[in-house]
C-alpha cells in the first residue's frame, strides 16, 4: 500500500499486487476503474502518477467532481484450508 500526493495535496491510496506476469498490478479504491500495471515498483510510481492524473483531468473535462480518499483500513485474516 502506497500513498501518492498530487499538486492540490490530495492522497490516494494504491495498492499494488504481484500479477502472474510477474509485476504488479495497481489500483486506486477512491477512484473507481482506475487500474494500471507495471513490471517493478520504479515504474509503478511513475505510471500510477500517470494514470492518476488522466483520471482526474478526465473527470474535470466531464464536470465531474474529483472524489476525496475516506479512510482506508486493511486487515489481515488467517484461515484454515
Amino acid at each position: 500500500m502506497s500513498k501518492i500526493t498530487l499538486k492540490n495535496n490530495r492522497e490516494y491510496t494504491a495498492f499494488f499486487e504481484e500479477n502472474e506476469l510477474g509485476g504488479y498490478t495497481i489500483t486506486v479504491p477512491a477512484l473507481p476503474g482506475l487500474v494500471t500495471e507495471a513490471k517493478d515498483m520504479k515504474q509503478a510510481k511513475v505510471v500510477l502518477q500517470d494514470a492518476i492524473t488522466c483520471y482526474i483531468e478526465g473527470l474535470k473535462k466531464s464536470k465531474v467532481e474529483v472524489p476525496k480518499e475516506s479512510f482506508v483500513a486493511s486487515m489481515r485474516l488467517q484461515f484454515a484450508v
